[in-house]
């Protein structure tokens, strides 16, 4: 049996103003003591995960959380032969601080967490989601909403930052933000730039636009999206130009989220009302 190779992948994600993320394998990889400046979130997907910190030799699981605050002296290493693969954040303390003052929560001093390996299947879920869409071509608007959603689930968790007031109304931010959406469907703003337009924190508007509309803004301009294109579909547009027309990546993607909503392919749908109403199919703009 061909023994496995090691693999990494660094990167920064500039929605998230530099993030560093690793997505890596290791085998025969043994970090000796070392500290980083911020936070160190990671997610185990294979194999096991050991390390030494706090004075004590810890092992992460796959499934598992490691959470290792600033300036922790930690090691790692594989926990058996198969190695471990993981998904890992590395926050500098500012990218965290920042989301949590957003909702006026960073006033008590730097949260840290009590436990160095966390079993918590929702946050790692939520998490690798998170790691995933900076992965991708995912909007900056999902992927800030995502990281602010997460980090505030993560430390009101382990970190005892207090619960949050419900969200407020403000009918005129949200009334402004789905106007700015709404004529911005192929290029939308992310989450920082639509909460400047609207004179809101973008945590805090998140959490106001969610109360109001029961989505985030990011699925919000997905279902108008999706509106836009049945109606661009029924006028006889095909799939591909109603897919430049509206922003989403390329043809499949617009066919996938088309057919989550309503079942049936865009060609399909398009070829359905061309019979309906005699609309004319080679209609492609």
């Amino acid at each position: 049996m061909t023994r496995a190779r090691e693999q990494t992948r660094f990167w920064q994600a500039d929605a998230l103003a530099g993030v560093e993320l690793l997505h890596a394998r290791y085998i025969d990889q043994r970090f000796a003591p070392h500290v980083h400046e911020g936070f160190v979130f990671t997610m185990i997907e294979h194999g096991c995960q050991r390390f030494h910190h706090r004075g004590s030799e810890h092992l992460a699981p796959v499934g598992s959380m490691v959470l290792i605050n600033p300036d922790e002296v930690h090691t790692g290493s594989k926990a058996h032969e198969e190695g471990w693969r993981y998904r890992a954040f590395y926050p500098e303390i500012g990218k965290v601080t920042g989301v949590l003052d957003e909702l006026e929560l960073g006033q008590r001093g730097l949260p840290s967490f009590g436990l160095s390996v966390l079993q918590d299947a929702t946050l790692h879920q939520a998490f690798t989601g998170l790691h995933c869409l900076l992965e991708s071509g995912a909007s900056a608007l999902q992927q800030q909403t995502a990281w602010r959603e997460a980090i505030l689930a993560l430390f009101q968790r382990y970190a005892r930052i207090p619960e949050l007031p419900a969200a407020g109304r403000e009918p005129q931010a949200v009334a402004r933000a789905k106007e700015l959406l709404g004529s911005q469907l192929s290029d939308p703003p992310s989450l920082e730039q639509l909460a400047a337009q609207v004179n809101l924190s973008p945590f805090h508007f998140a959490r106001v636009f969610r109360r109001a509309t029961g989505l985030p803004p990011h699925a919000w301009l997905k279902q108008r999206r999706l509106e836009q294109a049945r109606a661009l579909l029924r006028e006889g547009c095909t799939a591909l130009a109603v897919a430049m027309q509206l922003g989403f990546a390329d043809q499949s993607h617009l066919s996938r989220q088309f057919k989550q909503a309503y079942g049936v392919g865009p060609g399909e749908y398009r070829n359905a009302c061309a019979r309906s109403f005699n609309i004319p199919r080679a209609r492609v703009s």
